[in-house]
Parts: C-alpha cells; sequence; structure tokens
C-alpha cells in the first residue's frame, strides 16, 4: 500500500486529497483543492494561485488513472464542484473516464442547500456509480457512518472516514474530524490503523474555544501515543500557530507527528497563513484577479517565483 498525499495546507492549497496504490486498485480520496476566497480581506496570492494550479493538476492526474473515487463529504476544497471559483476543481476539467470511476460517498442524508445541490451534481455526474458507503465495507475499504465535522452539534454538517487495509497494513483517512469529538477518536483508534491522516484543530479561528483545544490536544496525544504514523494538517496548518502546535505535540509525546509536507520530505509552503508576507513582498497589481478569471493573466512569472522559493508542488 503506498499512500501520496496531493493537496493539503502545508503543501500550500486548501484540501486532503490524497492517492493510495494498491496492487490493483487507485483510490483518490477528496479530489478538491481550494485557496481561501478571502483571508484578512485579500483575495489568495498569485503565487498561492500557482501553486493551486499545479496540484489541481496532480489531482487530475491521479484521477487519469484511478479506479476508485471517495468523497468524504461535500465542502469545496474535497470535492470537484459544478459551480468552481477560479481557484477550486471544476467538474468539467475531470478526465472523460471520470464517469467510469467507482464512486464511495457520504450519503446526502444530512444536507442542505449548497452542499445538497454538490451532492445531486455528483450523482448526475457519475449515476449508478456513485454508491453512498456511510457504515459499508467492501475488499479493502470500509467506511464509518457520518461523524460530527469538528464539534459535535456544530453548523458544519458530518463526514464519513474511509479506512483502507492490504497484506496487514491499514491506512485510514479522516478527513475534517478537527480531533474535536472523542468517540469519533475512539473509532479511529479501534480500526487500529498503521497510518492516519486527519484534519487538525482550527486554531486560526477565534471562535475555537479553550476547551475545544484542550480536545484536539488530548486527543491529538490519543492518536499519536497508540498509532505508528500520525499525520495531521488540512485547518490546523492555515496559521503559524498550527505548525507551532504540530511540533510541541512531537516534543511531548517524543515521536516525530507529521504534516503532510513532513511526511514528503518537502519543505512546509504555509501559503495562506503568509499570505499578507506574500502581499508586501510581491504587490499585486488592481484588478489582477478579475483577469486572471477571464483568462486574461500570464501566470509564468509567479510560477518563477514558486520554484525561486523553493515552493515547488
Amino acid at each position: 500500500m503506498d499512500l501520496e498525499i496531493l493537496g493539503a495546507e502545508s503543501l500550500g492549497v486548501r484540501s486532503l486529497c490524497c492517492l493510495v496504490t494498491l496492487p490493483d486498485r487507485r483510490i483518490v480520496i477528496d479530489p478538491g483543492v481550494a485557496l481561501g476566497y478571502v483571508r484578512n480581506g485579500r483575495l489568495p496570492h498569485p503565487v498561492q494561485i500557482a501553486v493551486g494550479r499545479q496540484i489541481r493538476e496532480r489531482i487530475l492526474q491521479a484521477l487519469e488513472n484511478a479506479t476508485d473515487v471517495v468523497y468524504s463529504h461535500f465542502h469545496g476544497d474535497h470535492v470537484p464542484l459544478a459551480d468552481a471559483n477560479p481557484y477550486q476543481l471544476s467538474v468539467r476539467s475531470l478526465p472523460r473516464t471520470f464517469r467510469q470511476l467507482r464512486c464511495w460517498s457520504k450519503s446526502g442524508d444530512d444536507l442542505t442547500g449548497k452542499t445538497r445541490k454538490r451532492f445531486q451534481d455528483l450523482v448526475d455526474l457519475s449515476g449508478s456509480n456513485m454508491q453512498v458507503a456511510e457504515g459499508r465495507s467492501e475488499g479493502c475499504l470500509s467506511f464509518s457512518r457520518s461523524v460530527p465535522h469538528g464539534a459535535p452539534g456544530s453548523n458544519m454538517g458530518t463526514v464519513m472516514m474511509t479506512r483502507l487495509q492490504m497484506n496487514g497494513r491499514v491506512l485510514v483517512h479522516s478527513s475534517d474530524i478537527q480531533l474535536l469529538d472523542d468517540p469519533t477518536i475512539d473509532q479511529v483508534i479501534g480500526w487500529r490503523p498503521d497510518i492516519v491522516l486527519a484534519a487538525g484543530p482550527p486554531l486560526y479561528l477565534a471562535r475555537l474555544t479553550d476547551t475545544e483545544r484542550e480536545t484536539a490536544w488530548h486527543n491529538a496525544m490519543r492518536l499519536a501515543q497508540r498509532i505508528e504514523v500520525v499525520i495531521l494538517d488540512h485547518h490546523l496548518m492555515r496559521n503559524r500557530e498550527g505548525a507551532a502546535w504540530l511540533d510541541a505535540l512531537s516534543a511531548t509525546v517524543g515521536k516525530k507527528v507529521y504534516c503532510a509536507s513532513d511526511y514528503l520530505r518537502q519543505p512546509r509552503r504555509l501559503l495562506e497563513a503568509d499570505r499578507e508576507l506574500l502581499y508586501q513582498q510581491m504587490p499585486v497589481p488592481e484588478g489582477w484577479h478579475d483577469e486572471y478569471a477571464q483568462g486574461k493573466v500570464n501566470i509564468d512569472p509567479y510560477i518563477e517565483q514558486v520554484r525561486f522559493r523553493g515552493l515547488q508542488a
């Protein structure tokens, strides 16, 4: 079993997309990408956009040769979108073979508004190949029932976790759980994984309470003490505090707890956290984003900046 993380905040985008390669299957989980449309009053910096384009291409390449795709939930950084903004993954860019993939999906039972429409868009795209997978098992794949997206009772809805087993090794993908629900962590541990890829707590949000911070720390400790390889990313790595929190966790448990870039042995590219710094270092011409959305901007100079700064995705 081989794990390749395709997108995550420590790689420069909002995502928790990965490709899991087995002898007879290539499974893409959560093929979506976003950049945080507005952060502190600013649209994504062109360097972020350049990295986002590279990661979108990597996800599309993975889908070209995939056998299966999994949707943990229907937020815009986890699925291809019919209504994608210029920085997300549009359904119009998907390979023609996409409709033939086996799709394993969270149900639409508790969805409303925009997320329900996204679910229906994907049903229309994949037809009978899209199956509600909550609580099911099929060969090497098992899926959880719905668990909270973050804290129990939040208005963010629910997500579905994925377990893959091959030759005695177990991988668990726990998107957007944020380590804020004890029973969810109990289930992850109960699945006896060798490796976990999960979303850490959103420390960048002022609404995160002290109690929730303590819960997330306690649950991160539980995972790190019981599981061989723990990779925490996504919401956690949207500010520099999250990176420091992760390093403190490693020091406390006495072993490395990874973010996605650490696991891939790449430099941390906290581009959303550094958006203001990027604007200071490389001012953006007025109207640039409108011209980019219209396809009138040459982004090559910013791709060169990505390479120059060691940010190649």
